[in-house]
């Protein structure tokens, strides 16, 4: 059994940030990685996907983007960029290394992997906030002819070119895989099972992120929701003739309440509106065709894509998880010691001001804790 001061479990952005504090606080630690590299998540990711927030509030402690990146920068480029970071702070984790159990036992932490079982005083979990697809399922799915596959393994519309293709869940990765599949010579239609507020990714030549900060950075929750609202009835204007509503909720309310973020929309709302992407409410049965939803329509298509989000999974891994965690599986505690002692959390919120720049905010200051106890 290995031992170490401190375990981290996750090299993805937030797994790597603390990594790197640590290393600057000259704390000792290992990092943990069930895939064979970092920013696993970000590799199997479609490839068309962009950051919806700008570079600059989108840096890990210690490392901003390079000039030469643009404002929104890509899926590879973030994953240059998370290489990049790794080898900068010298974090060399242990890949390979899939947790199936993590327990306190005494004073200490143990942790059980498939390569092994490591010993430590504190016990950091930066897992990710997307770590377990949610996959529903439907009456008479089973019967469909064709493919039903969940937005973590698609990975481009080309292998869909010529067919019709349902995208059920209409957030920001349902709205992008759409318009990647209309780009890519697919009839797309777009199905959503709820309200969603609509953000243009640049309204008023100014980027979402920073209308976010300035609106929810420090105004109470009500009143930023009703000056949002406000602001984006100007930008967006009223798309219920399209299909599209917006929640009896405020966007900030929302993402505390639901951990829905709005759409930040940066082309196929204009797809919609000039009829090339169908909206369409929540499925309510599949046929051997095609799905009927539930206004009673029944569509033929050749394909299903689930943009249904993800869940924390850490009920699968870390014991009595119950004891930290809210209605929906997320941590209650960010970037702050949890009840247990050494246990922290990073990287479980999804604020609407943005996440890498919430990760660059709890990662030192898991650091900071941890070197106090040291």
């Amino acid at each position: 059994m290995e031992e170490s001061h401190v375990l981290i479990i996750g090299a993805g952005p937030s797994g790597l940030a603390v990594g790197a504090c640590l290393r600057e606080q000259g704390i000792p630690f290992l990092l943990l990685e069930q895939s064979d590299a970092v920013g696993a998540a970000w590799r199997r990711h479609y490839d068309r996907l962009h950051l919806h927030t700008v570079k600059r509030l989108s840096a890990l402690p210690g490392q901003p983007w390079p000039k030469y990146a643009p404002p929104y920068p890509s899926r590879g480029q973030m994953i240059d960029y998370l290489q990049r970071y790794a080898e900068r702070f010298r974090l060399e984790p242990r890949f390979g290394a899939e947790v199936v159990r993590a327990y306190r036992e005494g004073s200490r932490w143990v942790t059980r992997t498939r390569a092994g079982e490591f010993k430590s005083h504190a016990l950091v979990v930066a897992t990710g906030y997307n770590r377990v697809p949610n996959v529903p399922t439907w009456p008479g799915q089973e019967r469909f002819g064709g493919p039903v596959l969940h937005s973590s393994t698609y990975r481009s519309g080309a292998a869909f070119r010529g067919q019709r293709v349902l995208v059920v869940g209409a957030g920001n990765s349902g709205s992008e895989i759409a318009m990647d599949l209309w780009e890519h010579g697919a009839e797309a239609t777009l199905s959503a099972r709820s309200g969603i507020h609509v953000i243009p990714r640049d309204p008023f030549k100014l980027p979402a992120q920073l209308n976010a900060l300035a609106l929810y950075g420090g105004l109470p929750l009500s009143v930023a929701d009703r000056l949002a609202a406000a602001l984006l009835s100007r930008a967006v204007g009223d798309l219920s003739r399209w299909g599209i509503r917006p929640p009896a909720v405020g966007p900030g309310s929302r993402v505390v309440k639901e951990g829905r973020i709005p759409l930040i929309d940066n082309g196929t709302i204009a797809l919609i509106r000039q009829g090339k992407i169908q909206v369409v409410p929540g499925p309510r049965a599949f046929t051997e065709t095609g799905v009927i939803f539930t206004d009673g329509r029944e569509l033929p298509f050749d394909a299903v894509v689930l943009a249904t989000g993800y869940r924390a999974g850490l009920d699968d891994f870390l014991e009595d998880a119950a004891r930290y965690t809210d209605e929906r599986g997320y941590p209650r505690w960010h970037g702050a010691p949890a009840p247990a002692p050494g246990l922290y959390f990073v990287g479980f919120r999804n604020p609407i001001t943005g996440q890498l720049r919430d990760i660059a905010v709890e990662a030192p200051r898991v650091a900071r804790h941890l070197r106090k106890a040291n």
